[in-house]
Order: structure tokens, then C-alpha cells, then sequence
């Protein structure tokens, strides 16, 4: 068996192919030269980039078997989220693994524009003995403003009090509680504009953000104060920013990021009282490998068809370790379920979990109950990305209940769904013993306990002697092995339910000639994926 192709799009730390590991086909190309990244993407499973590769709907399109899209960074403006999450492409990335680099990186814009480090640095190699001209200040008791006070800027925080300064921040989402446990002061941005001697920003790039440090808000800054931009090029207005320092409403910035980049003729690199850096927040050694250590971790769990904690088009985070033997087993549910509505359109769906599962966050039991039902009656691949947008498409209303009270087995969880003709079809399942064995527990109301198999037949008719000979002789003659068996029923006479499980798969004249022999209501069978 041929290994998964794993693209590597961009020069990343070689600690990143040993985390890898031998299981996969490494690849290697420049992202940069689309047609080249196309020629490879043809059959990559995965797809490894930094900031230079730009993975768009083009290029999804261009990779008919990639399961994963792996950014070895935090941000993900080259990655096409909503492309991505319609093909069922899972998109991951590293969002811890430059935190303290860009918080470093920060510190030291700022202390360079307290003591003009460059340019005295730039000066004393020309020859220039320029003490006096580049007398600075000292950080002790100044105010830093820090706009976004997630996990950069709480980093931040700690490090420039340790300089003894004066924090306060603006963060529409932050708390009065988690503001006091970090020791700094919220304010509203304006207020932090004008009383803040340096200003750092660390808010994501969205529409909202986009430009948010315009003219207005530069106005509001002392003369003497900086500003400091590490974050994502835009948050600050170039323009308005130019013209702020050239007037000298303020004193300084460091800018990391620009809105394009490399900024080939900005005006704002000719100007004396500004630092520049060309996007150097996350180039650390460090940050470099453990960018790299952690997509490719990423990578290992979503070609094993396992949830990924830092995939950022997936809903369910991190998994419970009792809860992760459930997502196979309501997967295959989810397969058994589809087979017994496959005569109807699908209307709704619950997902019912009870027992002590109910403790934990059991959201992903969702994402395997779409993914499961989809499987066979989709063309598209299924994955936990695309499973809930296929359900929104088809007008599937999807819910999860949960319910601590569990009678007849520590854990069960029952799908249940309306179709289009007004019947219903469910099926429920649980893990049993030391080995925590998959089995169905009940289905449309009938108790069963049948191991999980790949080729699953069930049967309802009307309940009277001679039928499991009748159904058992056609399925011998046609050399079909029944493997297992279970029949169920509400009341002696009535109806009957039969699970089969047999070795081999059934042909589609033979379900038909059995379901007329024995005047069969339902006659589906269910050929597991894996």
C-alpha cells in the first residue's frame, strides 16, 4: 500500500520531518510557483505552507484527495477558510508556537525607540560619535497600551511590568476578573490613546480591525508617544501613519507587518523616526521548530481520521479521553442510520447521549454522527470539516440532547431522525466490557445487542414460524455466510426484527428475492466504510 503524499510547500525546521515521522511520502515544492505547487497538490493528502504559499479556492480545487491544509504559523490570511470547509479540507495551524517570539519582538521595538538603538547603532558604523543625539527615555513609570490583551498581549504585560511600568489595555472581550489577575487597568481606546506613552497592538485582522489606528485615533496619542505594530499588517493605517510621523503627532513607530510585503516604496521606510523589521515575529529558532513539531503532529492525526485540537473549521476542541472511544462508534451509527432512511429524504436529526458521557464535552459526537450518516450518501468526500455545512445544505435540523439517566448500560447514544414521508428511524449503541466492544443496542425500538460488522442486514417482517429457514436457506444457496444473528420483537405474532451479520456482501437480486420470500417490510443492508 502506497503512502499518504505529504506536500512540504516551504522551508520549514528539519525537527518538522522527523515529527512527521516514516509513514508518510514527503514531497517537496515551491509554493511560490503555482504551477509547480499544482503538478504536486494532484495528489497530496496534505499540505504543509507558511505565509508565501497561498492556498485559495484555485488551489483547493487543484487537490481532489487533500484532507488537511497546515499553516506552520498563527495566521491563516493565505489559507481559503470557507474553500476549504466546503471540500471537507480540515485547515490547522499553530496558534502558540510564536507567542513568545512576537512578545520578545515587541519589547524590543519598544526598547529600541526608547533609546533609538538602530539608528545610534546605524550611526556609530559611519564613522558618527552622536551621544547627545540620541539621548532616549526610560520605560520606568511610563503607561504601555495594549490593545488586544489575549495570549501576546497578557506575555507582554508581564515583561514590560517587569520594567516597572503602568499597564492598561483595551479589549471589548477581556473581563474585570482577568484584567485584575494580570494587573493591569481596562480602559476604552480612546482613553488608552491618550494616556498610553506606548501603544502596541495585538487584535486579529478582520474587517473590523482593518485600519483601526486611523488619523482620528493617531490624533488622540501625546506628541511623545509610539506606536508599535507586530501584529498583522493594516491594523495601523499606513497613510495616516506616514503623515502622523512627518508632522510629528507622535514621536516614533515599529512596524513589523505592512499591508504589503515586502513594502517595496512605502514612504514610511525613508523616514528617520520610525524601526522596521521585515516580519520577524515568529522568526525564532524556536517558534520555527515548534511551528513546524506542532502542524506535523496536526497533520499525523488528520490523516488517521482523528480530530484535530488546533483545526480552526472544526467545532469540538479538545477531546475528553472518555469520550474519544464514542467517535468511531457513533460514526458507524451514523452509517447504520443513513442505511435503515435511505427510502426517504432526511428532515431532522437528534443525536441523544446519556449516561456518564454527559459530563464531559461530548460536542464532537455531533461532527461523528454527521460524518457517519453522509459517508455513503454523499459523492463528495465526508469529513468532521464539511459534515454540519452537507446537513445546512439539505435542510437537515441537527440537535443534541443529553440526559444523565442511562437505565440499561453506563453510556448509550441514540441517533434519531424524521424523514420526508413522515416515518422515523433510529439507532442506538454503546461500548461494552474491559474491551469496549461497539455494539447496536437497539434499533427503531427493538433491543438488540449485535457486535458491529462490515456487512450488516436488517430485516423487519411479520413475526410466524419458518422464516429465519426461509431467509437462511436463500442466503446459503447464494453461498452467503451468516456470521451472527439476533432477532427482536414487541410481542409474540407481531412484528420482528432481524440483524445479520454475514461475511461477504449481498447482491442487490438477492435482497430483493429474500424481502419477497419472506414479505419483508425493511430489507436494507449496511456495508460499514471504515
Amino acid at each position: 500500500m502506497s503512502k499518504p503524499v505529504v506536500l512540504i510547500a516551504e522551508e520549514l525546521s528539519p525537527a518538522t520531518v522527523d515529527a512527521l515521522g516514516p509513514d508518510f511520502d514527503i514531497h517537496h515544492v515551491d509554493g511560490t510557483d503555482r504551477s509547480a505547487l499544482f503538478a504536486e497538490l494532484a495528489t497530496a493528502q496534505a499540505v504543509l505552507v507558511r505565509s508565501a504559499t497561498k492556498m485559495d479556492d484555485e488551489a483547493i480545487k487543484a487537490s481532489p484527495f487533500l484532507k488537511v491544509i497546515a499553516r506552520a504559523g498563527v495566521g491563516l490570511d493565505n489559507v481559503d477558510i470557507k474553500a476549504a470547509t466546503a471540500a471537507g479540507v480540515m485547515v490547522v495551524n499553530a496558534p502558540t508556537s510564536n507567542i513568545i517570539s512576537a512578545a520578545e519582538l515587541t519589547v524590543g521595538h519598544i526598547l529600541s525607540l526608547a533609546r533609538h538603538i538602530p539608528a545610534a547603532s546605524g550611526a556609530l558604523a559611519d564613522g558618527a560619535w552622536k551621544r547627545s543625539k540620541y539621548t532616549g527615555i526610560e520605560l520606568y513609570e511610563k503607561t504601555i497600551g495594549i490593545i488586544g490583551l489575549g495570549r501576546i498581549g497578557a506575555l507582554i504585560t508581564a515583561r514590560m511590568q517587569a520594567f516597572g511600568t503602568n499597564v492598561i489595555a483595551y479589549d471589548p472581550y477581556i473581563t474585570s476578573a482577568r484584567a485584575q489577575q494580570l494587573g493591569v487597568t481596562p480602559v476604552t481606546l480612546d482613553e488608552l490613546l491618550a494616556q498610553s506613552d506606548f501603544v502596541t497592538i495585538h487584535m486579529p485582522k478582520t474587517p473590523e480591525t482593518t485600519g483601526m489606528i486611523g488619523a482620528a485615533q493617531l490624533g488622540l496619542m501625546k506628541p511623545t508617544a509610539f506606536v508599535v505594530n507586530v501584529a498583522r499588517g493594516g491594523l495601523i493605517d499606513e497613510e495616516a501613519l506616514h503623515e502622523a510621523l512627518v508632522a510629528g503627532t507622535i514621536a516614533g513607530a515599529g512596524l513589523d507587518v505592512f499591508v504589503n510585503e515586502p513594502p517595496t516604496g512605502s514612504p514610511l521606510l525613508g523616514l528617520d523616526n520610525i524601526i522596521t523589521t521585515p516580519h520577524l515575529g515568529a522568526s525564532t529558532d524556536e517558534a520555527q521548530e515548534k511551528a513546524g513539531v506542532s502542524v506535523a503532529k496536526s497533520v499525523r492525526l488528520a490523516l488517521s481520521g482523528e480530530l484535530v485540537p488546533d483545526a480552526v473549521n472544526v467545532a469540538g476542541g479538545v477531546i475528553d479521553p472518555y469520550v474519544r472511544p464514542g467517535i468511531p462508534l457513533v460514526e458507524k451509527l451514523g452509517q447504520v442510520f443513513s442505511g435503515l432512511a435511505a427510502h426517504s429524504p432526511l428532515t431532522s436529526v437528534d443525536i441523544e447521549v446519556r449516561g456518564e458521557l454527559v459530563e464531559y464535552d461530548v460536542s464532537v459526537l455531533k461532527l461523528a454522527a454527521l460524518k457517519g450518516i453522509f459517508t455513503n450518501v454523499v459523492s463528495e468526500t465526508v469529513s468532521y470539516v464539511n459534515a454540519p455545512l452537507l446537513a445546512e445544505q439539505r435542510g437537515v435540523t441537527v440537535r443534541m440532547l443529553t440526559d444523565a439517566e442511562s437505565p440499561e448500560y453506563r453510556n448509550v447514544i441514540t441517533l434519531r431522525g424524521a424523514l420526508a414521508d413522515g416515518s422515523q428511524v433510529s439507532v442506538s449503541g454503546t461500548l461494552t466490557g474491559t474491551k469496549q466492544i461497539e455494539k447496536i443496542v437497539e434499533i427503531n425500538g427493538y433491543d438488540v445487542e449485535v457486535p458491529f460488522a462490515k456487512n450488516l442486514i436488517v430485516m423487519l417482517y411479520a413475526d410466524r414460524p419458518g422464516i429465519v429457514a426461509v431467509y437462511g436457506r436463500e442466503f446459503g444457496e447464494a453461498n452467503i455466510n451468516i456470521a451472527g444473528m439476533q432477532i427482536a420483537r414487541h410481542v409474540a405474532g407481531g412484528k420482528a426484527l432481524s440483524v445479520l451479520t454475514v461475511d461477504s456482501e449481498v447482491p442487490a437480486g438477492l435482497l430483493t428475492s429474500v424481502r419477497a420470500a419472506i414479505d419483508a417490510e425493511i430489507m436494507v443492508e449496511i456495508d460499514l466504510t471504515e
